[in-house]
């Protein structure tokens, strides 16, 4: 257990040199918002083709120790390719694939997480393992910030290379006999002799699962991109700063996941899943609208809390409800490719709609749009979605 929770703080750290910072790595190389959302929307469009192989990758694998650190290898490479040779082909080689390797890797930590304590208490599991992935994110934002300000952006880069080894070395500290694979994999246990896995086909026709993909492609259609044109928008306004700003926006959020995340996980054995989805869906709306009227960076900061709640709740939430929708199919992880796949397309969508709209009608519109397509995404829920909590927490 304290080795997944050291592995899950070290793959925070790696992931975080992507993301924004690529925008504002990339906008100082002097690329163009169009060029930018194309290299983001290719590693989207991975990520959508990718999920559902992934998943069922993982529920087929060995070890999910095994496929994680392969995972975390790529990345690496990944990073380094962007550090070297910011020139198109290699950055999109480079976001190709690490697209490849994060198919993998949320769902193999899933698995592994599943595998080790069951259902019964998976929501305070997957708590935990926002917490120390929160830390993980906000302590790397702020080096790879301040690297980013005293060095250079390309350095952001290179500390995520160097993650690399106390990663691999806590992955190693989690014993492979300690992963229960029928449970990682969602199976039924082997004491119901008369259960068997169903059919990989069967999770399309499960409404209850297609409903909430559809609710998170609306979501990430309209999330991906907010934080990387706020980072774009701040380095055409000041680049020096740029960095510095950016983590910020990163770091505050994570200190919101990891005072709310444990506590999330609780309430959704007590309250159930539905509300606290609720809440997570309604705060990207509101904050899609603040940014399209503040500029100030202390205010884009304050807004950035409402993106630590909706991390907060999304970071337990989800691969919680995959849990119980996947229960008893030994598809859990596939269930989780299933919510990538849709979460791919949006994501994939997100960075070219919100470049076009920012080069056509400015910032502030394509903010405002991003809010007006995350308030469909939360209608969806209110009205289609049911609550997944089972009625009892056997194995």
């Amino acid at each position: 257990m304290r080795g997944l929770d050291w592995f899950i703080f070290f793959v925070a750290d790696v992931q975080t040199g992507f993301g924004p910072f690529v925008s504002v790595y990339l906008t100082t190389q002097r690329w163009t918002q169009v060029d930018i959302g194309l290299v983001q929307s290719a590693a989207g469009f991975v990520s959508l083709i990718g999920q559902m192989p992934g998943g069922a990758l993982v529920d087929a694998a060995q070890s999910e120790r095994f496929v994680a650190g392969v995972s975390i290898v790529a990345i690496c490479v990944s990073a380094l390719s962007y550090a070297t040779l910011p020139i198109f082909p290699v950055v999109l080689a480079g976001s190709i694939l690490h697209a490849l390797a994060s198919c993998v890797l949320g769902p193999a930590i899933a698995a592994i997480s599943l595998g080790l304590v069951g259902h019964a208490v998976i929501g305070e599991r997957l708590g935990r393992n926002a917490r120390f992935a929160s830390v993980g994110n906000g302590l790397a934002a702020a080096a790879m910030g301040a690297c980013g300000y005293l060095i250079s952006a390309r350095a952001v880069f290179i500390v995520t290379v160097l993650l690399l080894v106390p990663a691999l070395m806590a992955l190693r500290a989690i014993a492979e006999n300690e992963i229960d694979p029928e449970r990682a994999h969602g199976a039924p246990p082997h004491r119901k002799v008369d259960s068997r896995p169903t059919k990989p086909g069967a999770l399309m026709h499960n409404r209850q699962l297609l409903v909430f993909a559809g609710c998170l492609l609306l979501f990430h259609l309209a999330n991906s991109a907010m934080l990387p044109l706020v980072g774009s928008a701040v380095t055409m306004r000041s680049a020096h700063w740029a960095t510095v700003i950016i983590a910020a926006c990163i770091v505050v959020p994570q200190l919101i996941v990891a005072a709310l995340s444990p506590w999330v996980g609780r309430r959704a054995q007590i309250w159930g899943r539905r509300p606290l989805l609720l809440i997570g869906f309604a705060a990207l709306p509101i904050r899609g609208l603040l940014f399209a009227l503040v500029s100030s960076p202390s205010l884009l900061l304050a807004v950035q809390i409402l993106d630590g709640i909706t991390a907060a709740v999304f970071a337990v939430m989800v691969p919680l409800v995959v849990a119980d929708l996947t229960r008893g199919t030994g598809h859990f992880n596939l269930g989780q490719g299933i919510l990538g796949t849709a979460t791919g397309i949006g994501a994939s969508l997100s960075a070219t709609l919100a470049g076009y709209l920012t080069d056509r009608f400015g910032a502030s519109a394509a903010f405002a749009s991003l809010a007006v397509i995350a308030a469909a995404g939360f209608a969806v829920l209110w009205l289609l979605m049911p609550e997944t909590k089972p009625a009892d927490n056997e194995e």
